[in-house]
């Protein structure tokens, strides 16, 4: 069974080997839907693995904040994604694990990215991504 994933012509992911790691671990869980498994291991067969110091600053990984736009509705919210063990509601942190921080992983400022939440099938363009360290 082939999944299409119309729509998108974004560039392959840039993932530091950490979060390549972390993601290769979540589909051999097998805890994603079958079309968030099929897209995330497309994605993963084509991913730039660099060094975290060599990730460009445009990039969604773990601590950095960003904001996106659900396409179907205009609403933009923002994240700032952090490990599992530090995403706290109340700091308004979430964890990369989430289905909204999976999805965006590795992707670039201005990328498309269509991923299956909980409510169905969703599609976001990724608005902005900075270091809040910095």
């Amino acid at each position: 069974m082939t999944t299409i994933i119309s729509g998108e012509s974004n560039p392959p992911i840039i993932l530091s080997t950490g979060m390549y790691d972390l993601l290769k671990e979540q589909l051999r869980k097998r805890k994603l839907s079958k079309y968030n498994e099929n897209k995330l291991s497309l994605e993963l067969k084509s991913a730039i693995q660099v060094l975290k110091r060599e990730l460009p600053h445009d990039v969604v990984t773990v601590d950095r904040s960003v904001r996106v736009k659900d396409l179907s509705s205009g609403e933009e919210t923002s994240y700032r994604l952090v490990a599992p063990d530090k995403a706290k509601r109340k700091n308004n942190t979430i964890s990369i694990l989430s289905p909204i921080g999976v999805a965006m992983l590795g992707y670039r400022q201005g990328a498309m990215v269509r991923w299956e939440m909980p409510g169905g099938i969703r599609e976001f363009r990724i608005e902005d991504v900075s270091n809040p360290e910095h």
